[in-house]
């Protein structure tokens, strides 16, 4: 199910790292999703932001309703806030590009 049970965050696809806070989630909000899994938040989560839902390693990419949205900079935390501060953007970076000197 990709709503929360208490309809807080929405995780759409199950290779998705992340979910997305359908309003703001307190420090400490525990996140659970019908499958039973579930993550407790570290920090305050705006509206429209994301949350790592699993462990994310330095440097792997991050997916987000199914799609790659960029790499992390160092290691997520499960419950940590995913935004600019530790995420790189992929798209668009004609130095990612293959056969790109």
């Amino acid at each position: 199910m990709p709503l929360s049970d208490d309809g807080a965050a929405l995780h759409l696809k199950d290779d998705d790292d992340v979910a997305v806070a359908l309003r703001p989630l307190a420090a400490g909000t525990a996140v659970r999703f019908g499958d039973g899994a579930g993550v407790s938040v570290a920090t305050e989560i705006p509206t429209g932001h994301k949350f790592a839902t699993r462990p994310i390693a330095g440097g792997a990419l991050i997916r987000k309703y199914g799609q790659v949205i960029g790499r992390a900079t160092g290691p997520i935390a499960p419950g940590e806030h995913v935004h600019v501060h530790n995420v790189e953007g992929t798209r668009g970076r004609g130095d990612l590009a293959k056969g790109s000197s």
